[in-house]
């Protein structure tokens, strides 16, 4: 197995998230905006991910992983993601104080205590946040969903992730008792581009447009 350099292994990660749960192909200067770096920086980089057969990309279009990149970057969302379970389940940690930790720990474990986790764990098919842990032949299975600001009106589901990017939001929706497998239903937008209302058990809440853009649905 290659042994690549920490910021190829977190480069091929962050392109593979970016279209896990939507379609827009990610570029050169989201892909900056998303790692905090300069474009430039992320121009050359990716320049040399092409040269080692990672990523697909032509001057100022869309970047996408090859088969072998991809093989990367679903080993290391597989680490990453088992690695928040067990920190949430064996530690005690919080889901919105996993990621930072996961990070730095994914690239330094060994396969051998990986693979013990897992185990450990009893094989988990999503991390703490909804997304779906690869299995240990790259394989992965992602829930069918639909984005709550997306969603219609008297629309029904349960919640099967939220996005893990902003620890504040999770615990604000933590406090407004939301999380995996709440049953939501979609009431409707207030006037004039307002909250999106939504009933929780007998609450209805109101949700702000971050909030809406980080929830999904079981379509």
């Amino acid at each position: 197995m290659t042994i690549y350099p920490v910021a190829v292994e977190d480069y091929v990660k962050c392109i593979y998230g970016h279209t896990e749960w939507q379609a827009e192909p990610i570029t050169t200067s989201v892909l900056a905006a998303r790692l905090g770096l300069a474009a430039s920086s992320v121009t050359e980089m990716v320049k040399k991910l092409a040269a080692q057969g990672l990523v697909s990309h032509v001057p100022y279009g869309a970047i996408s992983l090859t088969p072998d990149g991809s093989a990367l970057a679903l080993r290391m969302v597989r680490r990453h993601r088992l690695i928040e379970t067990w920190l949430v389940q064996h530690f005690g940690y919080g889901w919105d104080e996993v990621h930072d930790e996961a990070e730095v720990l994914e690239h330094s474990l060994s396969d051998r205590l990986l693979d013990l986790i897992d185990a450990e764990l009893g094989h988990p098919v999503r991390d703490p946040h909804g997304d779906p842990i690869p299995r240990a032949n790259g394989s992965i299975e992602r829930p069918a969903a639909v984005l709550l600001s997306e969603a219609m009106d008297a629309a029904t589901g349960l919640v099967v992730r939220i996005s893990d990017r902003d620890p504040m939001l999770l615990r604000h929706l933590t406090a407004e008792g939301i999380g995996l497998d709440s049953a939501i239903e979609v009431v409707g937008r207030k006037p004039f581009g307002g909250a999106l209302v939504v009933r929780l058990g007998a609450r209805e809440l109101d949700l702000g447009d971050e909030a809406a853009a980080s929830i999904w649905l079981s379509a």
